[in-house]
C-alpha cells in the first residue's frame, strides 16, 4: 500500500495473466485473449475534488470546466470536467512531488483490476449489474466509495464516472495487441476510458466494456484514477 501526500491510498494488483475481453460483449471487446500484466498499485478510489484542488493551488492550473457548479463541487465527489491532458498533468505533478511513478492505468491494468482476481467475472462485484439492473436515479456523481469493494478492495470500478486510461484507443486493437503488458496503439485520435457513468440510463458497466473520447474534451461524467508503477 502507498500513501501519497494527498492521501491517495492504493492496493497492490498482483502480476499474472487473465482473459481480457468478453465473448458476449461488443465487437471491440473481442477476441477474448490471455494477457500478462505486471504488478502495479492502483488507487482504491478515483481522484476527488479535494485531492485535485491541491494540484490546482500548487500550480495555479486551470480549474475543471464544472468546478463552480454546485452539484459537482463536493469535496468527496470525483473530480469531473478534466481532459486526458489534465489528468496526465496531475500525474506529472504527483510524480514530481513524491518521486513515485504515478500515471493513468492501461486498459489491460484497468480491466484486470476491475475483475478483482476472479476469472471471467463480468461486473466488479458479481455477474449482474446490481439493484434494478443498474437503473439508479442520479443527478450528479455521488461521493466516492459507494460501489464496492471488489475482490481487490477497489471501489467505484463500474459506476459513477468514466475513468481515463493511458492508452490510445482502437476498436480493433485486440486483434493485434501484445500478450504482455499491452500499452495500446502507438497513436490515435481518442483515448481509452473504462467504467460506467452517472449520466447513463444504466449506471454500471461490465468489466470488459470499452469506451473512448477525444482527449481534449472535458465532460461532467469523466474523471480518473491513478496507478503507480512498482517494478
Amino acid at each position: 500500500m502507498i500513501e501519497s501526500h494527498v492521501d491517495i491510498t492504493t492496493v497492490a494488483i498482483p502480476a499474472g495473466t487473465f482473459r481480457m475481453g468478453d465473448a458476449q460483449g461488443a465487437s471491440n471487446e473481442q477476441p477474448v485473449h490471455e494477457v500478462y500484466v505486471s504488478v502495479f498499485e492502483m488507487a482504491v478510489l478515483p481522484v476527488t475534488n479535494r485531492q485535485y484542488a491541491a494540484f490546482l493551488m500548487a500550480l495555479d492550473y486551470e480549474a475543471p470546466k464544472f468546478w463552480r457548479e454546485a452539484r459537482f463541487t463536493a469535496p468527496k465527489q470525483p473530480v469531473v470536467g478534466v481532459s486526458w491532458f489534465d489528468a496526465a498533468a496531475y500525474c506529472q505533478w504527483l510524480r514530481d512531488r513524491t518521486g513515485l511513478r504515478w500515471r493513468l492505468p492501461t486498459e489491460a491494468e484497468r480491466e484486470k483490476a476491475a475483475r478483482g482476481g476472479v476469472e471471467g467475472l463480468r461486473y466488479p462485484c458479481g455477474d449482474a449489474a446490481g439493484a434494478e439492473g443498474g437503473h439508479v436515479a442520479q443527478e450528479a456523481p455521488h461521493d466516492v466509495g459507494r460501489c464496492g469493494p471488489n475482490g481487490y478492495g477497489l471501489f467505484d470500478m463500474a459506476c459513477n464516472v468514466h475513468e481515463w486510461c493511458d492508452d490510445w484507443y482502437a476498436a480493433d486493437y485486440y486483434q493485434r495487441l501484445p500478450s504482455t503488458d499491452p500499452q495500446g496503439p502507438p497513436s490515435g485520435t481518442r483515448r481509452a476510458s473504462r467504467g460506467g457513468a452517472w449520466r447513463h440510463q444504466i449506471k454500471v458497466s461490465r468489466n470488459a466494456a470499452r469506451s473512448s473520447l477525444d482527449p481534449t474534451f472535458r465532460y461532467n461524467d469523466y474523471g480518473f484514477r491513478l496507478v503507480c508503477t512498482v517494478r
